[in-house]
């Protein structure tokens, strides 16, 4: 076993672990950091397959962005881990025989629709257009491929994901009701007898009696 077997076993046992710790860890913060455990040895293993690129992105873009995302949401939610857990058992047949069918589907298309076969060949030089012979690079033939052949591919993917990123905010926005809010056009058509009017009352209580003068001292009624 060389050492590139053996790199790739260490990921793929860490990244299967981790895995499983997502769907079992009881506290939802620590089964978004095995979710980002899981990420990072499957960056790992692109880098075995000579995929730069696919891993860096799997990196910023996963690791550095959504799941941070993610858990600073799970952090901040007032998440209760007894209501979720309510009806486990009720619904645990159902979710055990969707997962046997998804389980028996990933077989039948790992076994039977790929064949193991030596790994291609990367070149280390190519010729490009003009004819000079330049250091081949994997990411530049992918942002080939994407903005030639799949350019329409791509664009048709970034449109679902904007308008399921609009859908999501709009079916999550809620007006709160814990906060007081202006309305601006309300603001530009007010009036003064609209935000102040005197009102004549009559008093409550009775005025205080008049303070009385002091006595005189008996040195002022000598004199």
């Amino acid at each position: 076993m060389d050492v590139k077997t053996a790199f790739f076993y260490l990921f793929s046992l860490v990244m299967l672990f981790a895995a499983f710790r997502v769907i079992t860890a009881r506290n939802p913060v620590h089964a978004v950091l095995f979710l980002m455990l899981t990420f990072s040895q499957a960056a790992g293993v692109w880098l075995l397959l000579k995929a730069e690129f696919l891993a860096i992105v799997l990196v910023l873009v996963y690791l550095g962005a959504v799941m941070v995302l993610f858990l600073f949401v799970v952090m901040m939610l007032d998440i209760h881990i007894d209501s979720l857990r309510q009806g486990f058992w009720r619904h645990f047949p159902l979710a055990l025989g969707i997962g046997a069918v998804i389980s028996l589907e990933m077989a039948v298309v790992l076994f039977g629709g790929f064949r193991a076969g030596e790994a291609p060949l990367i070149p280390e030089t190519v010729t490009n257009a003009a004819g000079e012979v330049v250091q081949y690079s994997n990411t530049k033939v992918l942002g080939q491929l994407v903005y030639t052949e799949y350019l329409y591919p791509m664009e048709i993917a970034a449109v679902i994901l904007l308008l399921a990123m609009v859908a999501a905010i709009a079916l999550t926005l809620r007006q709160r009701k814990d906060y007081k809010r202006t309305d601006p056009a309300q603001q530009v058509r007010v009036h003064a007898w609209d935000r102040l009017e005197i009102i004549k009352m009559a008093p409550t209580q009775a005025p205080p009696p008049a303070a009385e003068p002091a006595a005189a001292t008996a040195q002022e009624l000598k004199q």
